[in-house]
């Protein structure tokens, strides 16, 4: 059951639901196909993955996320996310996604140095919260918004902010619960990272590699999940 969960998973081009979970394998239980589909993502992160390098673009971005609990008003919530685009030869590489608490420099500069290797040149806009990635270094290349159109400042991010939210448009109506929101991005980082594979069964592999490697999950783990 879990070798026909991985690789309905993992040959779905662009999505994966629960609901599409339960129906190909036959699970009575939606919470059981919502549960084994997290259990996955979480398993997306390859252990100690290497960092993107070279030059890269990084920029933040809204998410709206709802709580389904409530109704009406405060219904629906922004988070903020920061993305990386790796860039080689003007065509995009990997990319890395993260929910941050704010935009300050702490978290900022926390999110590089986990997901960026030193000695990179890191291109942002003018915003305060980059200020002094060069001492921690990096090459840092600004661009303010005053220079250029907001969409052309950091063309690649935009992109994949694009396809991001179009992405959660088409496959979770638009909205995702906001203490859930890092196994989606996961998720996103996982398919987009491997976008021009045409081999399943690497992906499959892949996967399945990551899955044995990590600590246990349980529903009570997802539902109980904290948020930020």
């Amino acid at each position: 059951m879990w070798f026909r969960a991985i690789w309905w998973v993992t040959s779905q081009k662009n999505k994966s639901s629960a609901l599409g979970l339960q129906r190909i394998l036959g699970l009575k239980s939606y919470e059981t196909a919502w549960t084994w589909l997290h259990k996955l993502r979480t398993a997306m992160v390859s252990p100690g993955r290497d960092k993107l390098s070279g030059y890269v673009e990084v920029d933040e971005t809204y998410l709206v996320s709802s709580d389904n609990k409530k109704q009406g008003r405060g219904a629906e919530e922004k988070s903020l996310i920061v993305v990386a685009v790796e860039i080689k030869d003007g065509q995009m590489g990997r990319i890395r996604l993260k929910r941050i608490s704010d935009a300050s420099s702490d978290s900022l500069h926390g999110f590089a140095v986990g997901s960026i290797e030193r000695d990179s040149t890191l291109h942002t806009d003018g915003w305060k919260g980059y200020s002094g990635l060069d001492s921690l270094g990096y090459i840092h290349k600004i661009t303010k918004v005053k220079d250029k159109k907001a969409s052309d400042l950091l063309p690649h991010v935009h992109i994949v902010v694009s396809l991001l939210k179009r992405w959660i448009l088409g496959t979770h109506q638009g909205s995702i619960s906001k203490k859930h929101i890092d196994y989606y991005l996961d998720e996103f980082t996982f398919r987009f990272n491997r976008r021009t594979s045409s081999y399943r069964g690497k992906l499959f592999y892949r996967l399945l590699e990551n899955a044995v490697l990590i600590g246990p999950t349980t529903y009570e783990n997802f539902v109980n999940r904290g948020e930020a």
